[in-house]
C-alpha cells in the first residue's frame, strides 16, 4: 500500500513520473549538443581594407594619378587572402570618413598632402588613432606621406612611422638606383636591386629613438643612403608601411614596383608572403587612366 501524507501525492508516484523527465531531458541535451557539434565554424569576416585615393591635384597628366592607383591597387588585392577592398575618393571634407575608418583593419594612402590632410580634421585623426590602438595596418605611397607645413609631422610620424614634411623637405626627379637593405624582411621578399626614373622623397622625417623602424630600400643622393620604404613593427602591435616613390604613374608596370607596394600593403594587414615573393600580373586596361575626374565611391 502507498505510503500518503495529506496533501501530497503517493510517493511510489515519483519514479513514475521522474525517470521518464530525466530521460527526456538528457535526450534532448544530447540531441542539441550533437546539432552544435555538426554545425560548421563561423568563417571569420574578411579583413576590411580602405584604399583612399583623391582627385587629380594639379600635377601633370600621368602623375599622381591617385584613383586609377587604388582601383589597380584594389585588382591586384581582390585575390589575395581573406580581404574586403573598399575605394573611397577622400577629398576634403570626407565627413564619413571617421565611420568608415572605425570599421577598418587597415588603410592605405595614396592622396595629395596626406599628412596635411590626416591632422586637418580632428575627428578624422582621432579616427586613424584608434585604428592604430586597435593593431591596424597602415600603408602610405608618395604624396600621401607630405605636408608643406612642419605642424603636421608629429601627428603623422606617430601613426605612420615617417613623413616627407615641412619647409626644409628633400625631393629630386631623377634615375636611381633603389636596392633592398641586407635585413631579410617579408616586404622584401623577392626583390633585387632596380634601376627606375622616379621622384623620390628622402632625407624623411622621422623620430630618431622609434623602436621597430626598419628601411627596407634605399637610394643614394649626392652620396649619401636614404631610406626610401621601410616597415614599422609599431608599440601597438600594428604595423606601417611607407614608399615615397611613385609619382608616375607608369611605373605600375614595373614587376618590382607592384611587388614591393603590395607586398607591403599585405604586410600591415598581417597577411602571409612567400619566400619567393608575390606576382601581380597585369595588362594595358588594368592601367589606362581615365578620361573623367568624378568622384568615385567604391564601397
Amino acid at each position: 500500500m502507498a505510503l500518503r501524507i495529506r496533501g501530497l501525492i503517493p510517493l511510489v508516484v515519483f519514479p513514475v513520473i521522474i525517470f521518464p523527465l530525466v530521460i527526456f531531458l538528457v535526450q534532448i541535451t544530447t540531441a542539441v549538443r550533437c546539432a552544435a557539434a555538426e554545425q560548421p565554424p563561423e568563417k571569420p569576416r574578411p579583413k576590411r581594407v580602405l584604399l583612399l585615393g583623391q582627385r587629380p591635384d594639379g600635377h601633370p597628366k600621368s602623375t599622381h594619378e591617385y584613383m586609377t592607383g587604388v582601383r589597380f591597387i584594389a585588382r591586384c588585392l581582390q585575390d589575395r587572402g581573406h580581404l574586403q577592398v573598399i575605394v573611397v575618393q577622400a577629398d576634403t571634407p570626407w565627413n564619413e570618413g571617421p565611420e568608415l575608418l572605425d570599421a577598418a583593419d587597415g588603410v592605405v594612402l595614396y592622396l595629395s598632402e596626406g599628412a596635411k590632410w590626416l591632422s586637418e580634421d580632428p575627428a578624422r585623426l582621432a579616427a586613424f588613432q584608434r585604428v592604430a590602438k586597435r593593431g591596424g595596418g597602415l600603408a602610405v605611397l608618395h604624396w600621401g606621406m607630405g605636408t608643406k607645413e612642419a605642424a603636421p609631422i608629429e601627428n603623422f610620424v606617430a601613426l605612420f612611422g615617417a613623413c616627407h614634411g615641412g619647409p626644409d623637405r628633400k625631393y629630386k626627379v631623377g634615375d636611381f638606383l633603389i636596392s633592398p637593405t641586407p635585413l631579410a624582411h617579408p616586404v622584401t621578399r623577392g626583390l633585387r636591386p632596380l634601376n627606375v626614373h622616379d621622384e623620390l622623397y628622402y632625407q624623411l622625417k622621422r623620430s630618431p629613438s622609434i623602436p621597430g623602424f626598419t628601411p627596407l630600400m634605399t637610394t643614394r643622393v649626392q652620396d649619401v643612403e636614404y631610406p626610401v620604404a621601410w616597415g614599422w613593427e609599431r608599440p601597438d602591435q600594428g604595423n606601417s608601411f611607407g614608399f615615397s616613390g611613385l609619382h608616375f604613374h607608369e611605373n605600375w608596370r614595373r614587376p618590382e614596383y607592384r611587388r614591393l607596394i603590395l607586398q607591403g600593403i599585405l604586410w600591415t594587414l598581417k597577411e602571409p608572403i612567400p619566400e619567393e615573393g608575390l606576382t601581380f600580373e597585369v595588362d594595358d586596361k588594368d592601367l589606362a587612366l581615365p578620361e573623367t575626374t568624378a568622384p568615385v565611391d567604391e564601397r
